[in-house]
Formats: C-alpha cells, structure tokens, sequence
C-alpha cells in the first residue's frame, strides 16, 4: 500500500488530468501528480528517453528493465519487460536478464550496455575498462543516451519503491 494518498485526478488542474490521462493514470503518475510541475517535466524526459534519440529501442528497454531489476522495483521491471516486447525484446532476453551474464540470447552490444548498466547502477560510475567497451560499440550520442536512460530510471526505481506505489495491471498502464 502507497505511504501516502494518490493525488485526485478530479481536484487537478486541466493541464494535470490531460497529463494523467495520457499515462492512463497509472499509480506512479498519480503520485507524482502531487507536483504538477514536476510531473510534467519527468514526463517530458521520459518522453525524449523512450521515443526520441539514436539510441536502439532494444538496449534501452534491456537497460530500464536490468535497472528495475537492480534496483529492486517490481513496478518498473514488469512494465519495461512488456515495454521492451513491443519494440522487440524477446521473451527469452527478458527472462535472462536475471543473470545476462551467462545467458546466450544478447550480442556483443545488448551485452556491453548490460555491463555498463550493472555498474553504473552497482558502483555509481563504469569502469574504465566497461566504459570503453560501450563506447566502442555505440556512437556519442547513444552513449549519452544509454547513460542518461539508466539513471532516469534508478530514479524512477527509486520513487516507486520509496513510496510503495501499488503494481497495477501492466496491461492497464503501459
């Protein structure tokens, strides 16, 4: 159960419910809504991370959903893994994410961002020896973009656990 009340949709401000409405007024959005301006801006961000950018749509969604994984946020984990299907993450990597490691279903690059994902969110910054590996495989801005995906979503893992934001459905939220 949340720590504190969902804000009300009904007492929000138009440009608030249009906000929630477009994210199906899942449970984090309701949260967030109690800073409207803060909920606008994450969405913003969170808009560029998923839909804009070079990077490729299936390291990011492999990045997100080892993130949740890593940082303990069942939420985040069960709404990226179906995320991750629509563009094409299969359900044999979602399931290996657990342990990459020894899986056989990544390529050299899924397998570069997952190592750069670990420590990023393990050690608070990549070796130099993982760092070089990613860099060697994606250009500037996709390494930007790797980056700032991951620490996005530690800070969204972060949020949903640190206010016990209720799963939902998955199907009724992304």
């Amino acid at each position: 159960m949340a720590r504190i009340d969902y804000s009300d949709p009904a007492t929000a401000s138009e440009r608030t419910r249009e906000i929630l409405g477009k994210n199906r007024n899942a449970n984090i959005f309701r949260m967030m809504a109690h800073s409207p301006s803060y909920l606008e801006q994450y969405c913003r961000l969170g808009g560029a991370i998923r839909n804009k950018g070079e990077l490729d749509p299936i390291i990011r969604e492999l990045a997100i959903t080892r993130t949740g994984i890593l940082c303990e946020a069942p939420y985040e984990v069960a709404a990226h893994k179906r995320i991750g299907g629509y563009v094409g993450v299969s359900n044999e990597q979602n399931a290996a994410l657990d342990d990459w490691q020894a899986a056989t279903c990544f390529d050299d690059t899924q397998r570069a961002a997952l190592a750069f994902t670990d420590e990023i969110v393990k050690l608070h910054r990549p070796t130099d020896a993982t760092f070089k590996a990613i860099a060697a495989k994606l250009r500037p801005g996709a390494l930007v973009e790797l980056q700032l995906a991951v620490g996005f979503y530690i800070m969204t893992s972060k949020f949903l656990e640190s206010f016990a934001i209720d799963m939902q459905p998955v199907s009724e939220v992304v």
